[in-house]
């Protein structure tokens, strides 16, 4: 059967993209951003709060926008204070910190560049990510810490001028779980002439476990998904049945935690999973990280607005109680 051949794709260099963040959109962490008048997102950070003193896993499960409105840097510090305990994200969000703490700049047009086919064909952003998912293939590790290793360590003498706001170096420097949870033609790297799908399979795979050993530990914790509308609810699902499989087999419960999804879109009753004729029932954030997963002992907190907004007001929240 016939099949696309990708070394006839014109790559071009990154120098040569228009691009519509840089760096300079990352917020200091004593930058000012507008409140959030959101009465659940207190309670939300006392229970971060909470299960951090006692030692209880945060799992922190996010899409690219959640980075890209500009929160690296309250992450990474919720990372280095030992609040997050595991971050999970899509094969996007790891593009755009490697192009950002690379170049400095990330987020190409997609309507500018998509009519004559040179969205996505970037060299630098297809060869190195390639190549670093190819090593942590080779050294049997996750494609997420692949990736911080990449950026940490400047392997293959690449210069990363901007490490200081890449969530992955800071990750692997720390030691803390991040994993990248991607389907193949998913993301721009898989259109590189380098991409290897296996090795892409493999180190996605063995994420997938990673994520499944910290939830298989979040009883007492707390799990965020963030702008992640089927990749963070599907992951999870699917990995909260196989931790509660083995529990049952040695008497363990894993039901009294708590949920919190981020979104803009908003419920009138976000507890209140509606019928088939809704809109919303199909909505697998509010269907299974709100409902579902908690309704036997947890309990769920959907918080809307802009994660530029969201995400800054948590961060002051948890930096102030503790």
């Amino acid at each position: 059967m016939a099949k696309l051949n990708r070394n006839h794709l014109t790559i071009l260099p990154l120098s040569e993209r228009r691009h519509k963040m840089t760096v300079a959109d990352v917020y200091a962490l004593d930058a000012e951003t507008p409140p959030d008048e959101n009465p659940r997102l207190p309670v939300v950070a006392d229970r971060i709060a909470k299960a951090h003193r006692e030692g209880r896993q945060v799992i922190w499960m996010m899409g690219a926008h959640v980075m890209r409105r500009g929160n690296s840097r309250f992450i990474i510090d919720l990372m280095e204070r030992g609040i997050l305990t595991h971050l999970a994200t899509n094969g996007a969000c790891a593009i755009h910190d490697f192009e950002l703490a690379h170049i400095g700049a990330t987020l190409e047009d997609v309507e500018d560049y998509i009519w004559d086919g040179k969205f996505g064909n970037w060299e630098e952003t297809g060869r190195y990510l390639n190549e670093a998912i190819v090593r942590g293939y080779q050294d049997k590790i996750g494609f997420g810490e692949a990736i911080g290793r990449f950026i940490q360590e400047g392997e293959m003498d690449i210069a990363f001028p901007h490490r200081n706001v890449s969530m992955f170096a800071a990750a692997y420097r720390l030691g803390v779980p991040f994993t990248v949870h991607k389907g193949i033609g998913f993301d721009i790297i898989d259109q590189h002439p380098a991409a290897d799908y296996a090795a892409m399979g493999w180190t996605t795979g063995e994420d997938f476990l990673r994520f499944a050993q910290s939830v298989s530990q979040l009883e007492g914790g707390v799990f965020l998904n963030l702008g992640s509308a089927v990749m963070g609810p599907e992951v999870y699902l699917k990995s909260l049945s196989m931790a509660r499989n083995l529990a049952s087999q040695r008497g363990a419960e894993i039901r009294h935690f708590t949920t919190a999804n981020f979104d803009l879109i908003d419920f009138p009753d976000f507890r209140d999973e509606g019928s088939p004729t809704d809109a919303h029932y199909y909505h697998r954030p509010k269907k299974t990280i709100l409902i579902r997963t908690v309704k036997d002992g947890g309990e769920g907190y959907h918080i809307s607005g802009d994660f530029s907004v969201t995400v800054p007001q948590l961060y002051r929240l948890l930096t102030a109680s503790l």
